[in-house]
């Protein structure tokens, strides 16, 4: 057994580059994102609810679109009931994109977090940026 330093030295190496991408990024982690929901359609609202509650909707929100997708275009039926018993049109665009216009800061935000592309743009026209105002410089009288 002369050579055990040459086999302990090799186990050291396999096994710092096997696991340099784990403890590289300890404690790395990407905060996780707050979706901004201070559309303007949102703060006209008196009562600041989606069609189901927050949790509900952080969780199963692609499922819950994928059943409107799936009665909308294969069953016909353009109503959801949500456990409150109140009615919603089904429709990405006129129902959820209303209010979560924002898609950079809404859904971006999540689906970049979680590294999900969705497919929802794959059909659906991507909601427009709504544009920031950017202060003007006043002019200083004639200049030119």
């Amino acid at each position: 057994m002369y050579d055990a330093w040459k086999i302990l030295v090799g186990l050291a190496i396999f096994l710092g580059l096997f696991t340099f991408a784990f403890w590289m990024n300890a404690g790395k982690a990407a905060p996780v994102p707050e979706p901004k929901i201070d559309t303007p359609e949102i703060k006209k609202m008196a009562v600041k609810q989606c069609v189901e509650d927050k949790e509900y909707m952080r969780t199963t929100h692609m499922q819950l679109v994928n059943v409107w997708r799936d009665q909308a275009l294969r069953d016909g039926n353009r109503e959801f009931i949500n456990q409150k018993g109140e009615k919603y049109v089904i429709s990405l665009q006129n129902t959820c994109l209303k209010c979560h216009s924002n898609k950079k800061e809404f859904c971006d935000a999540c689906h970049n977090y979680t590294a999900i592309a969705p497919y929802c743009w794959d059909c659906h026209i991507v909601p427009p940026e709504e544009p920031k105002e950017e202060p003007r410089e006043e002019s200083k009288g004639n200049e030119s």
